[in-house]
């Protein structure tokens, strides 16, 4: 997965950490009052909850890059096999083309020795296929 690195992410938490050490101190001594201390722990609650959602659209927007990389790759895999599949449609068109020139000149003669090869092979995968297992 794609992952990228975010300083901000890392500069926030430490100062949080330096803004939370400054709050328990002030706590302790007793400078602040109750408003002051309950809008303070909100405040330290939501940049903590703005921390991690910023760490999880991070996590997100790699993601959707990745996503968006291998759907470019399979697009491009599957437009090869579409020119790949139409090739092999003109090469089996060219090759019945031929085989039907080859059966109006040669008559049945041929066409005798097309379906008794055809036939042949057939055999011959059958006894492969069981005598392989």
């Amino acid at each position: 997965m794609h992952r990228r690195k975010n300083g901000a992410n890392s500069m926030t938490m430490r100062s949080n950490k330096a803004n939370n050490s400054n709050y328990y101190s002030n706590l302790e001594s007793g400078n602040l009052s109750r408003g002051e201390t309950n809008s303070n722990i909100m405040e330290q609650q939501n940049n903590e909850r703005i921390a991690d959602l910023s760490e999880q659209v991070a996590r997100l927007k790699g993601l959707t890059i990745d996503i968006g990389n291998e759907v470019r790759e399979q697009n491009s895999l599957l437009d090869n096999m579409g020119d790949s599949f139409g090739n092999v449609g003109d090469l089996l068109n060219g090759t019945m083309r031929r085989i039907g020139t080859l059966l109006d000149r040669g008559g049945a003669k041929h066409m005798f020795y097309l379906v008794g090869f055809v036939v042949a092979v057939m055999v011959f995968l059958y006894w492969v296929m069981k005598h392989r297992s």
